[in-house]
């Protein structure tokens, strides 16, 4: 009898262990996940701030090899968000 009592008194200690080990688990993944969600709106909201910035260089140029190349920042810039939505 003194065995079963000891066992369970043993095992009820580490069944809690496991059960907040796996919660904590759960937490962490959790924070990992919103730490994640918080960097992609940071590039998203970069991205299109730079996006704005250019359009705006783009309507201000007359030199043709700048038009070209803010078109095409333009375009890498699109590509980025389309991957990221």
């Amino acid at each position: 009898m003194a065995n079963g009592w000891e066992s369970k008194s043993v095992e009820a200690p580490q069944m809690e262990q496991s059960e907040q080990v796996r919660s904590q688990e759960i937490v962490d993944a959790k924070e990992r996940q919103d730490r994640l969600n918080a960097n992609e709106a940071r590039k998203v909201q970069a991205l299109q701030l730079t996006r704005a910035r250019i359009r705006e260089q783009l309507s201000r140029t007359s030199n043709e090899r700048y038009t070209i190349l803010l078109n095409t920042e333009l375009k890498q810039i699109d590509g980025e968000l389309a991957k990221l939505a």
